[in-house]
Formats: structure tokens, C-alpha cells, sequence
């Protein structure tokens, strides 16, 4: 088989193939089995219709798109390994002459884009550590104080703000209750902000026992379109009003929420833990920092394809963690008033800073090639596994020992520890507000 190439522009390559007439009439006897169950001629039963019949009844043009395939596919994958090509987008087959002597045809491919690196070594970071303090401390102190609280009941004054209060509620519009507005012994945290507007702040006020009717209007945007913007009354029945109870913040706090005996031990602990995962934040920020520097320095022509296939994956990852909370993407989506199109239009910018930063590090991962220990891959497998809170055996059985893809991660998250440690920590600039202004200023 020969096959030339020709390179265009954005990373097109247009790949020209033939077949002989051996060839040719060999694919068309391929395509006429594959089809000729549909092929009905008088006096022929389905399927027994004889090659030269169906080309004389039919024209031989029927089978012409089937047995472009069949050459398409036996010549395609070698001509790819031919040349070396590392193709990101479906071919497209163009035939450009059919006659006795065989067929002549092109396929037309995008490619991983050719580009130049740029400073890759000491780029300049902005960067600012993020410290534990104090005042960290002493909310995260706060929330576990809140964790623990209890509800004991009020009897002795109305509702207020911060209280729970045991509800009975019916809605109605224009006179009429409306579906989903009615709820018996409801618990509402008042201030929680978790009914429309104003309803919270009309039943503050009230006591246990009382009977009401508040008014409310809905928000424009409201999910349920009659309800948008409507007025709406609701009756209001209290039954309960409890208050929330957070222990006192001493030693005996300490030993109830955890295994340490005084508060200063439990709060070095509180501090430790935060200034860990700070550290690991202060990690991650800084090597995402890095690799966007690094990708500055080069200009990629990145074909269209590329983004495509990112932003499907993008998509299809979204619609996953959608579906373990029990919402589909697609009801998510006309929930809020946007159609899949302009939802993958969204993805768009993101998935370029993906797959340029993708195929950067590939490409300082080749110069570099970092070794990757038989301790590297078994510790990527552990990671694996305990993130999927399954055993790493299995891992091993469904990953094998030898994977090329989790040698490829390895090495890639190599590479951005490397370029992080020959990159320069450099203050963050501050925001130019004074100038902005001035040019607001200057153009009114």
C-alpha cells in the first residue's frame, strides 16, 4: 500500500491512499455480503440475489460507501503508523477518482499540534503561603461547638432569629393552595434563609401555640413558573420552639469531642491538622501556578478537535458526579434555563487551559523523562485504591503491574514537581484599583 501525506494548517494533515483493482473488487464483494439481505430482485429470494445481478439491477454505486470503509479500514491504521501521525479527531474520507484500475481516496485527519517550548526553568510565580492563624483556630473551635450544640425547648417568649421552631404551613395564590406549599411538622432553623423571602423573618415574633397567616412574594426566578413573582399567603401554625445550646468551650468540651484532655491540646491538634492540608493547598496552588506560567510562555495552535473532545469528557464527568447525587445533568440543566449547547459553550475556555497545559507537560515530560521506581508505581496504586475505598490487590488485577497509562501519570506528575522546584516564588502583585479607576474616570 503507499500513502503520502501533506501537512496543512492548524495541524491538518491530509493522508492520500489507493487500492489496486484486486483490491477494490475484493472490498466490494465484502460489502455486497454484508448487505445483500436487503438486496429484493424478482424471481430471487432475499438474500440469494447473485453479486453481478445486484450491480446490474442496482448499480455497483450501492455498495460503494461500505467498500470504502473496508479499504479505509485495512489501510487507515497502517498509513497512521506509516508516518508517525498522532491523530485527535475522526477522519474524514474523501474518494477522488473510482475506475476500472482501482480507487484513489484521501482521508483527512487532525494532529497533535508541533509547537516550540518556552522558559520552562525558573519561571517567576506569584506566590503567598498560607499561614494557620489564631483566628482559624478558634472558628474551626466554633464549628465543632456548634457540631455538638443541643435544641432544648422555649416556652417562655415568642420565636426569634437562630431558633428552631416546629411548624405546620399551608400556601395559597389567590385564594387557591398551589402544589408543594403545604408541610406538617416541618423543623425551620429561622435565618437559615431556606424558605423564600420574608416567610422566616414573619414567623419570628410568634410564640408556641399561636395560629397566623403571613404574606410573601416570590422570586422572579422562582423554579416553578406560576409561582414566579406571584403573591402568596401562608397560614402558620407554631409547635414548637427550641433554642440552640452550644457546651461551654473549656477542658471538659475537649475530652467530650475528642481524645485529648484539655482545649489546648485540642487546639495545637485543630492547628496542626489545618496547617497540613494548608501546606498540601499551598502545594497543589503553587504547581498550578507553575504549569500556568509555563504554558504562557508557548503559543500552541490548538486544533478545534481537541477542545471538542475535552469539553465531551468535561461534560460526561460532570453528568457522573451529577448522577451519584441522584440528578441528571440534562433536568439540572433546564432547571436552571440552559441548553446543552450553550452548557458545553461554557466548558470551552477551560477545556483550551486543559489540553494546552496537557500537551505542554507532555512535552517537557518527554525532554525530562523522569524514572519512574517500582515504589512509585505501587504507592500510585495504593492512592488509586484508597481513593476508591477498594483494595489495592484488585487494583493490581484490573491495572496489572506494568501499565503504561499510570507510568504516563507518574511521570507527568514528575514533571510539575520538577518545573515547581526551579520556579521562582515572587509576591503577588496587587490589584490596580487607583489606576482603574483613574481610567473610568478619564473615559467618562
Amino acid at each position: 500500500m503507499a500513502s503520502t501525506i501533506e501537512k496543512k494548517e492548524h495541524s491538518q494533515v491530509v493522508i492520500s491512499l489507493e487500492a489496486n483493482k484486486e483490491e477494490w473488487n475484493e472490498a466490494l464483494k465484502k460489502a455486497y455480503s454484508k448487505n445483500k439481505n436487503r438486496f429484493q430482485v424478482p424471481g430471487f429470494r432475499k438474500g440469494k440475489v447473485p453479486y453481478q445481478l445486484v450491480c446490474q439491477y442496482y448499480g455497483e454505486g450501492v455498495l460503494y460507501e461500505d467498500a470504502i470503509n473496508e479499504i479505509a479500514n485495512s489501510q487507515y491504521p497502517d498509513a497512521v503508523k506509516e508516518h508517525d501521525l498522532k491523530v485527535v479527531s475522526r477522519p474524514e474520507i474523501d474518494v477522488t477518482d473510482i475506475n476500472e484500475e482501482g480507487i484513489k481516496y484521501t482521508i483527512t485527519v487532525y494532529v497533535k499540534p508541533e509547537f516550540e517550548l518556552g522558559q520552562y526553568e525558573g519561571v517567576e510565580v506569584p506566590f503567598k503561603d498560607f499561614v494557620v492563624t489564631d483566628e482559624d483556630v478558634d472558628a474551626e473551635i466554633e464549628r465543632m461547638r456548634k457540631r455538638n450544640a443541643s435544641l432544648e425547648e422555649v416556652e417562655d417568649r415568642p420565636a426569634q432569629e437562630g431558633d428552631t421552631v416546629t411548624i405546620d404551613y399551608e400556601g395559597f395564590k389567590d385564594g387557591v393552595a398551589f402544589e408543594g406549599g403545604k408541610g406538617e411538622g416541618y423543623n425551620l432553623k429561622l435565618g437559615s434563609k431556606s424558605f423564600i423571602p420574608g416567610f422566616e423573618e414573619q414567623v419570628a415574633g410568634h410564640s408556641v401555640g399561636e395560629e397566623f397567616t403571613i404574606e410573601v412574594k416570590f422570586p422572579e426566578d422562582y423554579h416553578a413558573e406560576d409561582l414566579k413573582g406571584a403573591d402568596a399567603t401562608f397560614n402558620v401554625k407554631i409547635h414548637a420552639i427550641k433554642t440552640e445550646i452550644v457546651p461551654e468551650l473549656d477542658d471538659e468540651f475537649a475530652k467530650d469531642v475528642s481524645e485529648f484532655d484539655t482545649l489546648d491540646e485540642l487546639k495545637a491538634d485543630v492547628r496542626a491538622k489545618q496547617q497540613e492540608r494548608a501546606d498540601k493547598d499551598n502545594k497543589a496552588g503553587f504547581e498550578n501556578e507553575t504549569v500556568r506560567a509555563v504554558c504562557d510562555n508557548c503559543e500552541i495552535d490548538i486544533p478545534q478537535s481537541m477542545i471538542d473532545n475535552e469539553v465531551e469528557q468535561m461534560a460526561d464527568d460532570q453528568a457522573a458526579r451529577m448522577s451519584n447525587q441522584g440528578i441528571g445533568l440534562d433536568m439540572y440543566l433546564q432547571y436552571v434555563g440552559q441548553s446543552m449547547e450553550d452548557f458545553k459553550k461554557s466548558l470551552e475556555p477551560m477545556a483550551r487551559v486543559r489540553v494546552k497545559s496537557s500537551l505542554v507537560i507532555e512535552k517537557i515530560t518527554e525532554k525530562l523523562d523522569p524514572e519512574v521506581t517500582e515504589e512509585d508505581y505501587n504507592e500510585e496504586l495504593t492512592t488509586i485504591a484508597n481513593n476508591y475505598k477498594i483494595d489495592v490487590e484488585e487494583v493490581k488485577k484490573s491495572i496489572g503491574e506494568d501499565s503504561a497509562f499510570i507510568k504516563d501519570s507518574i511521570k507527568a506528575r514528575k514533571t510539575v514537581e520538577y518545573l515547581a522546584s526551579k520556579a521562582v516564588k515572587v509576591e503577588p502583585k496587587e490589584p490596580e484599583v487607583k489606576e482603574e479607576a483613574e481610567e473610568a474616570k478619564t473615559e467618562e
